[in-house]
């Protein structure tokens, strides 16, 4: 298995690193009620963190689960029609938004993909689901396909946003990739090499994330984007999305090699969504990557960016509706 080294213990913290808060600022009053209204607030433990969650509506549960750099709060264009057919569960994937950062470790493990897919089958069961409907975007559709393989008599149908499977994309890595997905190679880095170029302005780094993704003028609404940057300029989000990424490049690809090896596939039906504007439909033939890891594999290309829940939300509503039909 790749490992990524720890960099000398006499490196030296950023000012602006160090400057940074512990932990985000506490959410003001109301602000979950804007963007959900009727949706309830829980803070749920499972066996590695506490993960803040938000539930809402009635009907089959329907798991939605955000990516990197955001939070829940990027759902908020569609969790509420949704909530008039399903019973929607909204968490902070661990290591961002309000929940829980815990401490890694040298094989980045509690970073792992099937650490964070364990929280969410935990998250489930809690409010009594052992089987539902489950959707994520760019991070979150990368448990999504971890938590299909670990866990999959759990999940009925799942979609993956805007995402080829995270081996294949390694695999696959060319000088254009590399140049259009740099925090893909520079977040994995040793602890604390981007962490303190990151603290130096977090803001800056957060929102040009945002921008080069986005291709759709407005879409990212002014205060969903300070929900992101109140979650993410702070010094313990800022290591657990690195170790989301160191993660990524070593122990996941481990246990992704593992299935492969063993000829375990997604058995779930599996959609897949990309943005038609996008790395992954320029780079990708998108689904050509998910049959070779699913067995039954449908998919759709939008006139989008990477943010598809907030760049083509009716759009991204219309499947959902479709494929997560009974």
């Amino acid at each position: 298995m790749p490992t990524i080294s720890q960099s000398p213990s006499n490196t030296p913290t950023s000012a602006g690193y160090a400057e940074l808060p512990e932990l985000p600022a506490p959410q003001q009053p109301g602000v979950e009620a804007h963007f959900f209204p009727g949706f309830t607030g829980h803070a749920v433990a499972t066996a590695g963190a506490v993960i803040h969650v938000l539930r809402g509506g009635s009907g089959p549960p329907l798991l939605l689960l955000h990516g990197h750099p955001q939070t829940h709060v990027m759902w908020h264009k569609i969790a509420g029609e949704l909530a008039r057919d399903y019973t929607v569960v909204l968490p902070d994937l661990r290591g961002y938004g309000d929940s829980g950062k815990p401490a890694s470790d040298s094989d980045h493990g509690p970073y792992s993909f099937r650490s964070l897919a364990q929280d969410q089958v935990e998250v489930m069961a809690h409010f009594g689901f052992d089987t539902f409907f489950l959707a994520g975007h760019d991070r979150g559709g990368r448990v999504a396909h971890r938590l299909c393989l670990d866990h999959p008599g759990a999940v009925r149908k799942v979609c993956v946003l805007d995402i080829a499977p995270t081996l294949t994309m390694y695999a696959d890595t060319s000088q254009e990739f590399a140049t259009r997905y740099v925090w893909w190679f520079f977040q994995i880095q040793p602890a604390p090499v981007p962490e303190n170029l990151i603290g130096f302005d977090p803001a800056y780094y957060l929102q040009h994330h945002l921008a080069v993704q986005n291709k759709t003028p407005g879409a990212i609404a002014p205060d969903a984007l300070r929900e992101y940057l109140r979650c993410y300029c702070c010094r313990a989000t800022i290591h657990a999305v690195c170790e989301d990424y160191r993660a990524a490049a070593s122990i996941d690809l481990a246990h992704d090699r593992a299935n492969d090896a063993a000829g375990h596939r997604v058995t779930a039906p599996l959609l897949a969504l990309w943005g038609a504007r996008g790395t992954v439909a320029r780079l990708w033939d998108v689904p050509a990557t998910w049959r070779a890891k699913a067995t039954t594999v449908t998919g759709a290309a939008l006139d989008c960016g990477h943010f598809l829940p907030e760049e083509q939300p009716k759009a991204v509503l219309a499947h959902f509706r479709a494929f997560f039909r009974d």
